[in-house]
């Protein structure tokens, strides 16, 4: 069994980071999982949420991913979101101010999506 896994995550308009990792984290339609090297084949519907990775080096990279997919095979594991930003990315007032805009217009996508990115930067 290989010690790490081969890491793409990339979002429809750019690649956001590639790497070697020992383990990441992720949530699916089927609830959360953790992909380590050796896992089994798998491919399964990203959820709005944090994705945690944990590199090669020790480091953690986490990001905000709205929806796509999950897929890993022969220790490559791709996660292919619609959006995703990594939690440096995000100004963390402008996404509290996203929040608060979202709820007071009653729009449920964006206060999810305002959330996930204050989840992300949390858990960073």
């Amino acid at each position: 069994m290989a010690a790490e896994l081969h890491v793409e995550l990339v979002a429809a308009d750019r690649s956001v980071w590639s790497g070697e990792a020992t383990l990441v984290v992720a949530r699916t339609t089927s609830g959360d999982i953790g992909v380590m090297p050796g896992h089994q084949p798998l491919l399964g519907v990203l959820e709005s949420g944090p994705v945690t990775i944990r590199t090669s080096e020790g480091g953690t990279v986490v990001a905000a991913v709205h929806g796509g997919f999950i897929s890993f095979a022969d220790n490559k594991l791709s996660l292919l979101a619609e959006i995703a930003e990594l939690a440096d990315e995000i100004d963390v007032q402008r996404a509290a101010r996203a929040l608060e805009r979202a709820k007071s217009d009653a729009d449920a996508a964006a206060e999810r999506r305002a959330d996930v990115r204050l989840r992300a930067v949390a858990v960073h």
